[in-house]
């Protein structure tokens, strides 16, 4: 297939355009959420770009500004049939000159690189800060810790500032939307004063991911790992785990979970100052 170069026209992506990416993920095997256009377009509604030929969407990606303290660039997908002409290179400087454009001066960008990828992004000014990896474990029968609760709708934002103290910035509009999403359950650790750790499991494509998983010991992290285990007997549960975090490295290995592929948290400017010991699992590799 040949085209002009003039004929394509980068733009922001309208919610029902961000629906046809998120179906690009679930063909590329990333495993999205059923649900997650709604927390996704909650978080930054101008967050996602992309690519258009003859009004035809052919290559997109995520640029969620945080409150523009924080920006998180994912998503990123050109259609097979459109590869290797330079619409993707094209369109990912595009994306990250928007998202600084929508950032306070100095802010940080996070992303989560695919090995083969990481060379292009480092030349793009990100550097490596750790390597992330996918486990997969089929949830089975545990007893749940007494001291862990279900939040249900109504009551869970009581969770946004443990979160903003875990993830690092505030993401009060995601959260609102990410908490309540349909067949998904949020499970605390402590009550309405104490919380000492949170974890969700929501409906993907295939099983049932977590995100994020937060605690502060790792005692609170396996409390937590039981009940999201024992939630969906049968089905297979997968989280994204920092592994510079050696307690959570630690929890995969105690529980037979089988790693499924690598990417690494990746930063354009200075990493952001989080506590990474109570990050066990990663919110989404879309959206940080």
């Amino acid at each position: 297939m040949t085209f002009a170069t003039e004929s394509l026209r980068f733009d922001l992506l309208s919610k029902e355009q961000l629906a046809i990416l998120i179906s690009w993920a679930a063909k590329e095997g990333w495993n999205p959420g059923i649900y997650d256009i709604e927390a996704f377009w909650a978080a930054d509604p101008a967050g996602y770009m992309g690519c258009f030929l003859e009004e035809e969407l052919i290559a997109g990606g995520s640029i969620v500004s945080y409150s523009g303290a924080y920006g998180f660039m994912g998503l990123f997908i050109v259609k097979p049939e459109y590869r290797g002409r330079g619409i993707g290179e094209k369109l990912w400087y595009l994306r990250r000159q928007k998202l600084l454009e929508k950032l306070d001066r100095g802010a940080s960008i996070g992303m989560d690189g695919v090995v083969v990828m990481q060379p292009f992004y480092e030349r793009g000014g990100f550097k490596i800060a750790f390597r992330d990896e996918r486990y997969e474990r089929v949830g089975q029968a545990f007893p749940v810790h007494a001291n862990i609760v279900e939040a249900l709708p109504g009551e869970q934002e009581r969770l946004y500032p443990y979160d903003q103290l875990c993830f690092g910035f505030d993401r009060s509009a995601f959260l609102e939307k990410w908490l309540q999403l349909p067949e998904s359950r949020v499970f605390v650790y402590g009550d309405d004063t104490d919380i000492s750790g949170y974890a969700v499991l929501r409906k993907a494509q295939s099983g049932f991911k977590v995100g994020p998983l937060f605690a502060d010991s790792p005692d609170v992290a396996e409390a937590l790992y039981q009940a999201l285990l024992n939630s969906v007997p049968g089905e297979q549960v997968y989280m994204d785990i920092p592994m510079n975090n050696a307690s959570a490295v630690n929890l995969m290995k105690k529980y037979d979970a089988k790693s499924m592929f690598e990417c690494a948290r990746m930063y354009h400017g200075q990493a952001p100052e989080v506590d990474i010991d109570r990050v066990y699992g990663i919110t989404t590799f879309e959206l940080g």
